[in-house]
């Protein structure tokens, strides 16, 4: 199984062009990132083409309703996957099943796998929260972003063994950010004081894997997502950030393909 590496936008400076031109020299299979708008969508396009990336689009969305129109407006650009922030947690779940129940039918219709986000603010912010529509909805997929879960139950997540499990099963894609108890992104992956979180991730990262191996999945997708400022730790006063945020993805992105590499999956 091939693991694919892309590159998400997100904190990257410059114009389309200096973007995509980039990732393509770093020798990124392809990028993540929201779809562009309408008069934007051809310069997209082309570079995609130019640059010979695919592209996994992201969707953000509280309403059945905007969920269809963004995802039939992601379909034109014939992404490998569609990365969904879905729901809110606020949502009683009655309201929230409603959602899934139309996401399923969205999905089916246009045939593009959808991951929906453990992500805060949302409806999978918690492992609980998640496992809940997993078991309700058993078509139902992830994208794995377990920063914020270790944020939102500021811990290591011990006693979230079992839920962790069935995220495992079901995850289709990996954002790849290390997070700690406290917040959702440490300062550089590689830092020694956070081996701990690295390894962590590394564990459930190389199970989630392990798993589509397992099912013959011909290649796997990660996008190291550690965000600009915000995310990114910045130095009081100054707001200089603390690291390089291109360096750091690219850390985190090498540091799991070595490790891919000596897996045995």
């Amino acid at each position: 199984m091939e693991l694919k590496q892309f590159k998400a936008l997100w904190g990257l400076e410059g114009t389309y062009a200096e973007q995509f031109a980039r990732i393509g020299e770093a020798g990124y299979d392809g990028l993540e990132a929201p779809a562009p708008s309408e008069d934007r969508a051809e310069e997209f396009s082309s570079l995609l083409e130019k640059y010979r990336l695919e592209y996994i689009v992201q969707v953000f969305a509280a309403t059945e309703a905007d969920f269809r129109e963004q995802v039939s407006y992601a379909a034109r650009f014939k992404p490998l996957k569609i990365v969904a922030h879905s729901a809110r947690d606020s949502m009683p779940e009655a309201e929230q099943d409603r959602f899934f129940a139309a996401a399923l039918e969205t999905e089916a219709r246009y045939g593009i796998p959808i991951g929906h986000e453990s992500h805060r603010q949302r409806a999978m912010f918690t492992p609980w929260t998640t496992a809940r529509l997993l078991k309700r909805f058993p078509e139902l997929r992830i994208t794995a972003d377990f920063s914020h879960w270790m944020n939102v139950c500021e811990s290591h997540l011990e006693d979230q063994k079992e839920n962790l499990a069935i995220a495992v099963e079901r995850a289709i894609h990996i954002h790849g950010r290390i997070g700690y108890p406290e917040g959702p992104q440490v300062p550089h992956p590689g830092a020694p004081e956070y081996r701990t979180e690295l390894e962590l991730f590394l564990g459930w990262w190389k199970d989630i894997l392990a798993r589509q191996a397992s099912e013959g999945a011909a290649f796997a997708t990660f996008t190291s997502e550690f965000g600009p400022p915000g995310y990114l730790h910045t130095l009081p006063y100054t707001q200089s950030p603390v690291a390089d945020l291109w360096e750091v993805n690219r850390w985190m992105s090498d540091h799991v393909q070595e490790r891919f590499a000596g897996w045995k999956l």
